[in-house]
């Protein structure tokens, strides 16, 4: 097998992955119509969490990290066990299609905008325009030219604040990126997630497991295991294979996946200016790529 042939294999094993996080917004919703947030949220990442033990152990991966480290990691856990119950309380009340979109759109400008406060990011002009061109996507995406503020409602309020926490997740994850290896790190925070969610979900007795039926199970179990530990493998071998920061691009992977699985599932509609949204945002994210690249390429040539 060629160079070429290599890479192939993990751009086609990406786009499976981002496929797979897509489905799991109509997953979810299938999810949380058959139990509640805080149950789907707990078992979600609980499954997670097991499934991502034996895969961790075979790729044989270091189990260390400095005490500040862990620090950053139950700090990403709590965080992700917030996101996890927005997530479920979003698609109780909202289109799994639409969240997919908005979530997977605005988590990269507001980590941007979060990393220039946060690590006073200096911006460059093209970084400026590609953020601008974000920017116009988000607005056109949460329908304020049509629809005013609208958007701060019930369908939508869950996702955007999705898209903020996971965006604080993100950045540490950059901040702790040097302290452990991704896949324990993921282990982990899937632990800390799942043991945060079973304390919320105790009231409604999650481990009673004839309390909910096939659907639930079935639906929750794919979150868990396929769009949980598969592609989160799946995503990690992949991007060290083909760069970290061209991962970012296959995120827009993500609402083809979800819109497409909604529409059958749900018979849900995508409005015109989700998909205009959704294309800026790409593009947005595609120019702050080559941004990127090219900063590397020059401070390896100095």
């Amino acid at each position: 097998m060629n160079k070429n042939e290599n890479k192939m294999k993990y751009i086609i094993g990406m786009i499976i992955a981002m496929l797979l996080w897509g489905i799991a917004w109509t997953s979810g919703k299938a999810a949380v119509e058959h139990s509640n947030a805080q149950v789907a949220s707990f078992w979600r990442y609980f499954i997670a969490f097991v499934g991502m033990i034996p895969v961790v152990l075979y790729m044989k991966k270091s189990l260390k990290t400095d005490f500040l480290g862990y620090i950053y990691i139950v700090l990403g856990g709590l965080l992700s066990a917030l996101f996890s119950y927005l997530f479920f309380a979003g698609l109780s009340h909202g289109d799994a299609g639409y969240g997919g979109t908005m979530f997977t759109s605005l988590v990269p400008i507001i980590t941007y905008f979060l990393s220039m406060i946060i690590f006073s990011t200096k911006v460059s002009l093209k970084q400026l325009i590609s953020l601008g061109i974000g920017i116009f996507g988000a607005i056109i995406l949460l329908r304020i030219p049509m629809e005013g503020l609208d958007f701060l409602n019930l369908n939508s309020i869950y996702f955007l604040m999705c898209a903020l926490v996971w965006a604080l997740v993100t950045i540490i994850t950059q901040k702790v990126s040097n302290k452990v290896d991704p896949m324990f790190y993921t282990l982990v925070l899937f632990g800390v997630t799942a043991f945060t969610n079973m304390l919320f979900a105790l009231p409604y007795h999650p481990f009673e497991i004839a309390l909910y039926d096939s659907i639930f199970w079935l639906n929750i179990v794919f979150i868990g295991l396929l769009s949980g530990t598969f592609a989160m493998t799946i995503f990690f071998v992949s991007a060290s294979k083909i760069g970290a920061h061209n991962t970012a691009v296959f995120m827009f992977v993500v609402p083809i996946g979800a819109i497409v699985s909604s529409y059958y599932a749900y018979s849900e509609k995508i409005a015109l200016s989700t998909i205009i949204g959704c294309l800026l945002s790409l593009i947005a994210v595609i120019l702050s790529s080559k941004n990127h690249r090219l900063k590397k390429v020059k401070l390896k040539i100095t």
